[in-house]
């Protein structure tokens, strides 16, 4: 029997206190609230599976949320006013989807590389120049969003994501097609839409599962060479 306590959109300005009391909760929806504070009682429910806090005005988040490990399926942190992220983040092990995205992060904690249930994560439109060198951990990780935030390069580990079938990294700062994709086997979905690539690797063509690289917005001319070569193989390149 799941209990869920859903209160979106109820202009609540804070939690009640009574949401404390419920720690037979596995669902708690808290979002577009105008919240502005989550208090450490938060690490109480520790039943909670899904927690949604998106769509408020939180500028930072209680250590206590590390204390969820029932986390399993969904975190939603996205639209808020969140400069960075606890530590503690890393201790939920068990979650598969984080989404952190529309705040003011620069960084992303080197604990996220704990959280290796991780299948999506999602840090659009923040202000980001590249991730924790942890991400590599995650090799679970099939989807990672990252649009709209400044990123000029991405970590070595990132070839460890052997997982990863969809990278949207449009609207980012970069120079080039980071060399930790190059070799990653069920890759399918590269957007690289609005950055500063000027030219394209020849080992981009021998990504084996590659289905679609979308070039558009760029200063970038591939080779006709290397253009036959990905569409021989069934790989649609927009540009």
């Amino acid at each position: 029997m799941t209990h869920t306590l859903n209160l979106w959109r109820r202009q609540l300005g804070e939690v009640p206190a009574s949401v404390w009391e419920r720690t037979d909760l596995d669902t708690l929806i808290l979002a577009d609230n105008g919240l502005t504070h989550l208090p450490p009682e938060i690490g109480g429910l520790r039943r909670l599976s899904t927690l949604d806090l998106g769509h408020n005005r939180l500028t930072s988040l209680p250590a206590e949320l590390g204390r969820l490990t029932g986390l399993d399926a969904f975190l939603y942190l996205h639209d808020n006013d969140l400069a960075d992220l606890p530590d503690t983040l890393g201790e939920l092990r068990r979650l598969r989807y984080l989404n952190v995205g529309e705040n003011r992060l620069t960084t992303l904690p080197e604990t996220l590389g704990r959280m290796t249930g991780l299948v999506e994560l999602r840090a659009q439109h923040n202000r980001l120049t590249t991730l924790p060198e942890s991400i590599g951990s995650l090799g679970d990780l099939r989807e990672l969003w990252l649009r709209g935030n400044a990123i000029t390069h991405l970590p070595p580990s990132m070839a460890a994501l052997r997982a990863l079938r969809h990278l949207d990294l449009r609207e980012n700062a970069l120079t080039e097609l980071p060399e930790p994709l190059a070799g990653l086997p069920l890759l399918r979905h590269i957007d690289v839409r609005s950055n500063r690539l000027t030219r394209l690797p020849e080992w981009i063509a021998e990504l084996p599962a590659l289905e679609k690289l979308d070039l558009r917005w760029n200063s970038c001319a591939p080779s006709p060479a290397l253009l036959t070569r990905l569409e021989r193989r069934g790989c649609v390149v927009l540009r």
